[in-house]
């Protein structure tokens, strides 16, 4: 912002001037507790100039007042110098965003960028963890979109390997020729059933061998049923017919699931890929890695790889039959990525379970030479919570997503209906309220927690319409969009900034709408969705403040409202695009 700019260089203009100093201004956003809008960190000048904080604030100061055509007033605290901006900067500042018809979209960078995320497995539906997953890829894509970067987003679909061969060797055992029309289930929640199953018949299994005396852990390798399930793995890979017919037709039920899920979740990808298609050319890159030495073949076949001295110890990269495990197809799929999407980065979306694994994979990458490895970026993530616990797929305690979204739009219909919001709304106008209430409670709790961090998802507090949640921005553009229907039932001339003397409020908003391109910023740099939401969360307060001190449409006079409405105009553009960046639409009434 131009704004920014030129305090920058006034204050580099006067560090010269007193103090004979010339280095780069960083500026940060003045602390709440203190007056002030902008403030500049000093204290590393203390021990070079040989004075104390407040005498070099007080010089600086002073030299800026009488100097500057931006500041009306500093104040000194420690090493830190805040600036009080002069009012009729911020009509300035107003105008300069008013006239921008790109607000919210960054200069252009001409740097592409690849973010996976999402990767589901074909063995079951989505749930709450892959819910966070999903929207965290998706927001993350949008913000780095927003930033400049042309983003590429791709998904993964785990749909080869030992866990499908679970749900494919219940469904052959207790299948009966079921199908999810005769079941009356989304194809994914049937072959998620299946997944089940094989888990339980696995018990009883491992259960019969701990009672003939057997160790626990032995027993869980050795038990029948995962001697018949590694038995299919090896079929499927040798191109058995029936193996990959059946195979073929279970993931087609689960690929019309996860369709409808993504369609109602607001998800889309650029590309898709599949590890089956995939894990063949990891093998490659296996063969590469030994030509090389990179990798090394123990007597029993398996193929490893060396890690001691990055501390990751020694990792499988080939099973001793000849077959893929995870690392593999990655190492293929790694590959493929970077030749189909020439890009400086790219990000995985993965749970942080999954630390270990990525942190091998890089690590194979750079001893193998690839040039693009100093650019690959693990978006770690904490997982998800519930009130009853730790979610386990396997064992059915999951909370799936399709019924997730259903309880949620659910409870949106509710709380609207109580609040009387909806009174003039036809059928079809309520339903998609609803699930935009839906969607964005659940969005937008999901994302306000930083990404690193492990969270307990509580449905009700997500609804709310107070407080720091999805409704309660949505209600807030709504609330926004009634005035801007009433502004233009008048036809003011809105292009133009009203010269009027805006109080502490107007300008506390103005400066807020002002940052929008530095949350940006700071959102794309820290792949961090969160700063986003604490963004927008801060100017929806911030415009309800504004609107429950001033009057808009009964202001002092015309100039007044003008510049009130214009204000209101920029915060609802910008609440807008803030949530778009979230995956959330708004409403334009309730």
């Amino acid at each position: 912002m131009k704004l920014e700019q030129e305090l920058k260089k006034e204050i580099q203009i006067a560090l010269k001037a007193v103090f004979d100093v010339e280095e780069d201004v960083v500026l940060q956003a003045t602390r709440k507790e203190f007056e002030g809008n902008y403030t500049y960190v000093f204290f590393p000048l203390v021990k070079s100039l040989r004075k104390s904080p407040v005498e070099i604030g007080k010089i600086l100061g002073e030299q800026l007042i009488g100097n500057s055509n931006l500041i009306a007033g500093y104040n000194v605290i420690q090493g830190f110098l805040n600036i009080v901006l002069k009012p009729t900067v911020w009509l300035g500042v107003l105008k300069e965003i008013n006239e921008d018809e790109n607000w919210g979209q960054l200069t252009n960078k001409n740097e592409p960028i690849l973010v996976e995320f999402s990767s589901p497995n074909t063995n079951k539906p989505l749930h709450l963890g892959h819910l966070r997953n999903n929207f965290l890829g998706d927001s993350v894509s949008k913000i780095l979109a927003a930033s400049g970067l042309d983003v590429t987003k791709a998904c993964l679909v785990n749909d080869r390997g030992i866990h499908i061969c679970k749900s494919m060797l219940a469904y052959q055992k207790f299948g009966e020729n079921e199908t999810p029309e005769s079941a009356g289930l989304k194809g994914d929640h049937f072959v998620g059933k299946y997944y089940v199953k094989f888990d339980q018949a696995l018990k009883l299994e491992i259960q019969e061998l701990v009672n003939q005396g057997i160790d626990a852990e032995v027993a869980a390798k050795t038990a029948p049923i995962m001697q018949e399930v590694a038995e299919m793995l090896l079929k499927w890979e040798e191109n058995d017919p029936e193996i990959k017919a059946l195979w073929a037709k279970m993931n087609q039920w689960v690929y019309d699931g996860f369709s409808k899920t993504y369609t109602n979740l607001g998800i889309e990808f650029d590309k898709t890929y599949y590890e089956s298609d995939t894990y063949l050319l990891g093998k490659e890159v296996v063969e590469q890695g030994l030509s090389q030495n990179v990798f090394f073949q123990k007597p029993d076949s398996s193929v490893w790889i060396d890690l001691k001295a990055e501390k990751l110890d020694e990792k499988l990269v080939l099973r001793k039959d000849g077959t893929s495990v995870y690392i593999t197809q990655d190492l293929g799929t790694t590959d493929l990525k970077f030749k189909d999407f020439p890009a400086k980065r790219s990000i995985w979306v993965v749970g942080n379970e999954q630390d270990y694994h990525f942190n091998v994979l890089f690590a194979i990458m750079k001893k193998l030479g690839r040039d693009y490895a100093d650019g690959c970026f693990h978006l770690s993530y904490g997982m998800v919570d519930l009130p009853s616990g730790k979610m386990k797929s396997r064992e059915g305690t999951v909370v799936d997503a399709d019924d997730l979204l259903a309880e949620m739009i659910e409870t949106a219909k509710n709380r609207t209906l109580e609040l009387g919001k909806v009174n003039d709304f036809d059928e079809a106008e309520r339903e998609t309220l609803y699930k935009m209430l839906a969607l964005g409670a659940l969005k937008y709790f999901l994302l306000k927690v930083d990404p690193k961090k492990r969270m307990l998802f509580n449905p009700e507090e997500s609804i709310d319409f107070q407080g720091n949640t999805g409704p309660f921005i949505q209600y807030t553009h709504a609330r926004i969009a009634s005035i801007q229907r009433r502004v233009n039932d008048l036809n003011l001339d809105l292009k133009t900034i009203p010269q009027v003397e805006a109080n502490a409020i107007e300008n506390d908003l103005i400066y807020l709408i002002a940052q929008f391109p530095k949350a940006i910023e700071e959102a794309a740099n820290s792949y961090s969705p969160a700063v986003m939401a604490q963004y927008v969360y801060d100017l929806a307060k911030t415009f309800n403040q504004f609107y429950n001190e001033v009057s808009i449409l009964k202001a002092e006079n015309e100039e007044l409202m003008k510049f009130r409405a214009i204000i209101s105009k920029m915060t609802s553009k910008t609440i807008k695009a803030a949530m778009q960046m979230l995956g959330i639409d708004v409403p334009e009434r309730m």
